[in-house]
C-alpha cells in the first residue's frame, strides 16, 4: 500500500546550450519560462479535470504490470485505482478527507482512513499541473538554490515552499525549461524520514499541453525505480464530486452501503499526443 500511495524533446541548439551552462535568471524568470514551455499558464487554466489511464512497471517485479486510473478535479481532488494480481486498491481524496481500499484477509474489500501524512500530503498536492504553475496564486513560494547537473543536463534548481509549510525540490532543465525531476520527504512505514524522488520523461504535446507521459519514482538512493507510463489521457473530462466521496465497501454495517471500486469511464476517448 506505501509503495502504491507513492506512484509525473530538446533540439539540438537547446541541448548545447544546456551542457554549455545555464544562464542567470532569477526564479520568477524560470518559473515564467517554465510555464511557457509546458504550454502557457492560460492554456493550464482551462483544465480542470483530468484523467490518466496505464500502468506501473515495478522495478521488484519487472514482469509484472499493473493497470491504474488517476482521476483529478481541482483544487485538490484525487482519485487513484489500481489493480494487481486481479485485486483492485483504490486511494480517494475528496479535498478534505481521504480513504484507502484494499482487499482483506478474507478477500472482501477493507476501508481505511488516510493517515495523518497522506492527508498532509494529499491537502498540500496541487492537481493537474503541479506547484509552479501560476504558483503566486496559490501561495506558494519558489527560491532558486543554484544550478545543478541531472543526467547530463544543466538544471535549475528550485525550493519550493507549499502554503501547508511543506517543501519540495524541483529541477527544470536549462535548456527545454521543462521539469525533469523533484525530491520530496517523505517517511517509510517505519516511520522514519527519506527522501523520494520523482523523474518526468517521454512529455508528448497534447492539445497544446507539455505532458511527461513516464514518471519514475522511488527513494533517492535506489538504484531501480518504479515507472508509472500514461498510456491514455484525458483532458476536461466530466467527473462529478461524487467521484471523490468516501468510497462504499460490502459488509459494513452501515444500512444500504454498496461497493464502490468501479473502473472509470471519463478517459474515454482518449487525448492522444499532437503528430
Amino acid at each position: 500500500m506505501r509503495r502504491i500511495a507513492g506512484w509525473a524533446v530538446a533540439a539540438c541548439c537547446i541541448s548545447t546550450l544546456a551542457n554549455a551552462g545555464a544562464p542567470e535568471l532569477t526564479a520568477a524568470q524560470i518559473v515564467e519560462k517554465n510555464a511557457a514551455a509546458r504550454g502557457g499558464l492560460e492554456a493550464w487554466r482551462r483544465i480542470q479535470t483530468m484523467v490518466w489511464v496505464g500502468h506501473v512497471e515495478s522495478a521488484d517485479a519487472p514482469a509484472s504490470r499493473r493497470s491504474f486510473i488517476l482521476e483529478q478535479k481541482r483544487p485538490n481532488k484525487t482519485r487513484f485505482e489500481i489493480t494487481a494480481d486481479n485485486q483492485k486498491f483504490v486511494h480517494v481524496y475528496d479535498g478534505t478527507s481521504g480513504w484507502k481500499v484494499r482487499p482483506a484477509s478474507n478477500g472482501k474489500p477493507e476501508l481505511t482512513p488516510y493517515t495523518t501524512d497522506e492527508l498532509a500530503f494529499a491537502n498540500a498536492a496541487q492537481v493537474i499541473d503541479g506547484p509552479l504553475m501560476d504558483y503566486a496564486a496559490k501561495g506558494v513560494v519558489v527560491t532558486l538554490d543554484g544550478v545543478d547537473e541531472v543526467e547530463g543536463r544543466k538544471a535549475y534548481r528550485l525550493n519550493v515552499r507549499l502554503p501547508s509549510g511543506l517543501r519540495q525540490v524541483v529541477w527544470i532543465d536549462a535548456g527545454t525549461f521543462l521539469d525533469i525531476k523533484y525530491d520530496r520527504v517523505s517517511r517509510s512505514p517505519a516511520g522514519q524520514s527519506r527522501t523520494v524522488s520523482v523523474f518526468y520523461r517521454n512529455y508528448q504535446t497534447f492539445e497544446g499541453l507539455q505532458i511527461p507521459l513516464t514518471l519514475e519514482t522511488g527513494p533517492a538512493t535506489a538504484k531501480a525505480r518504479d515507472k508509472l507510463v500514461i498510456d491514455k489521457l484525458a483532458l476536461n473530462p466530466p467527473l462529478t464530486d461524487e467521484m471523490f466521496g468516501k468510497p462504499r465497501v460490502p459488509g459494513s454495517r452501515r444500512k444500504g452501503v454498496t461497493v464502490d471500486t468501479r473502473t472509470s469511464q471519463a478517459a474515454q476517448p482518449p487525448v492522444r499526443p499532437t503528430p
